[in-house]
């Protein structure tokens, strides 16, 4: 089955969020796969695009022998505001263009797409919300905010609550970027290179796991030289081809913000994530240093009768989560279908 999709994008009209209004605002999403069919919703992740530009391709699990079969469901694959296809900064006039741009929350995010859902695409229902990463914490959220609207939720190497310790990291590529001598404040007129590929090289020290370094897993089989030529060709670029830096820095707030307790119990993350209906699995990785698997752990017990914690036993890190090797793709597949399929 072809893998090709076009880019839709439905026009919301004045949108409050978080940090105030997007004038015009703008979900991009695609679909694949037979309306008829139990619709999965499928977001991005922070570093995805819907078009697969992005340093993580948003299609990796989509496709007949993979965990989301178009065969089978109705997939519809949103991009998260900021992330250059939805409302951003880099797409935005002015006077809410760059800089300018209002803080989004994850539960903006949930709201537009559910509009989407709901008006333009006719999904009276849908069975299941899966996400790596940042797609992982928004489908928490919608397991808390339409408990009544789907059935299940995958969360890989995500969390319902964004710990200090991950906040923490990301102030390292986030300082990185802001202080460098080409973003001028979010004013920079051409691309902040500097700014990008400090950020880049920051961002990508966490990425992996330890063993994974340690064994050299960033040489990629022969297809790098050096740990220099990894950093410059598979971060630096992937950064650089396909992202804004005002983009960067608001999307990754919004992960920075990210706590399912913020809008349902009052910051009472045992509370809430006790009140969540809907079947969840918890997919962590044991080497994950954004996502650590102990907090995966006391998120499953404040929740033991609705969810299960499958940790991946990976070298990858993060990122096995994403996409990157064949053996985590065919462990998450596995478990994915499974769950899904219970």
């Amino acid at each position: 089955m072809s893998l090709k999709a076009a880019t839709q994008y439905y026009h919301h009209g004045r949108f409050r969020v978080a940090g105030g209004i997007i004038p015009n605002a703008i979900t991009a999403y695609r679909t694949y796969g037979a309306p008829k069919n139990p619709c999965i919703i499928f977001p991005t992740c922070y570093g995805a695009k819907l078009d697969d530009s992005g340093l993580v391709p948003q299609t990796y699990m989509i496709g007949k022998d993979k965990a989301l079969n178009p065969e089978k469901y109705y997939i519809v694959t949103f991009a998260l505001f900021s992330n250059g296809e939805s409302s951003s900064p880099s797409n935005t006039s002015f006077p809410y263009n760059g800089p300018y741009f209002p803080a989004v929350s994850y539960a903006d995010n949930v709201r537009a797409q559910y509009v989407v859902l709901t008006k333009k695409l006719g999904i009276e229902h849908v069975y299941g919300v899966v996400g790596f990463s940042m797609g992982g914490q928004l489908a928490y959220h919608w397991a808390v905010m339409y408990p009544n609207y789907i059935d299940k939720y995958v969360c890989i190497c995500g969390s319902a609550r964004t710990s200090p310790h991950n906040k923490a990291f990301l102030e390292g590529p986030k300082a990185a970027l802001v202080a460098s001598k080409d973003f001028d404040n979010g004013h920079y007129t051409q691309t902040p290179q500097h700014g990008i590929r400090a950020f880049s090289r920051v961002y990508c020290a966490w990425a992996y796991g330890q063993t994974w370094f340690r064994n050299h897993g960033y040489l990629q089989n022969g297809l790098y030289t050096s740990m220099q030529d990894f950093m410059r060709e598979d971060w630096e670029a992937g950064y650089l081809r396909a992202w804004d830096a005002n983009d960067m820095v608001t999307l990754l707030h919004t992960w920075q913000s990210g706590d399912v307790s913020s809008v349902k119990d009052n910051g009472d993350l045992a509370k809430c994530l006790g009140s969540i209906t809907a079947k969840g699995l918890i997919m962590p990785c044991k080497t994950d240093l954004y996502f650590a698997p102990e907090d995966s752990e006391i998120e499953i017990a404040n929740m033991p009768e609705t969810a299960r914690l499958v940790i991946i036993p990976s070298v990858w890190g993060h990122f096995a989560g994403g996409g990157s090797n064949a053996a985590d793709d065919e462990f998450i597949k596995n478990e994915v279908i499974a769950f899904l399929e219970a």
